[in-house]
């Protein structure tokens, strides 16, 4: 059995919901996209806004993340830790967005960014001396140096309201939350 499958099932799930959602106008949006604190939100939003996407790019930047740095992740920590990483990252996320939504516009959050920024930061702590390759331009970087770049470009366009529509906090929360699942599974090992 290939220890990649859950990777695979979430992609899967999400192409899935992706076309369900392009048959249902704006149905699903309005039902499982994370909206804010009294503005339609629902309890199960937090997790379902994570298998929306906003179009076919925002689909595919997300599954080609998670192909890219999921395997390797689930091969390293197995599934059922893949899962708890992957859950924490999206939770972490949708809590991340309620809040800055609270202050903010009433509009929703859809994506799988958050998981997937989970998984970036979980790649630099199980993989350090991997490089990455960025695409434009085609610099090498160590994998800890690429997600603390990409870190901070999130912080800094969050805090300045650059590329408004996408939720840098959330993909922040995603980060926050893995990283500190990580931190958590490590002092437990080392007690042991």
């Amino acid at each position: 059995m290939r220890s990649e499958n859950v990777t695979y099932i979430i992609m899967a799930v999400c192409i899935a919901i992706f076309g369900l959602q392009m048959q249902a106008a704006d149905g699903l949006l309005r039902s499982f996209a994370l909206w804010p604190l009294g503005e339609g939100f629902q309890f199960w939003q937090i997790v379902t806004s994570a298998f929306l996407h906003g179009g076919v790019f925002h689909l595919a930047v997300n599954m080609f993340g998670i192909w890219m740095f999921g395997r390797d992740i689930e091969s390293a920590l197995g599934p059922i830790r893949f899962i708890q990483l992957y859950a924490a990252s999206v939770l972490a996320a949708a809590f991340a967005q309620l809040v800055v939504t609270a202050f903010g516009d009433p509009v929703p959050t859809v994506g799988a960014s958050g998981g997937l920024f989970g998984l970036l930061v979980a790649y630099a702590m199980l993989f350090p001396r991997r490089q990455i390759m960025l695409l434009f331009p085609p610099i090498p970087m160590r994998a800890p140096v690429f997600v603390a770049l990409y870190a901070a470009f999130e912080l800094y366009a969050g805090m300045s309201g650059t590329l408004s529509g996408v939720a840098h906090f959330a993909h922040l929360g995603g980060l926050a939350g893995a990283f500190v699942l990580l931190r958590y599974w490590r002092a437990r090992a080392v007690r042991h």
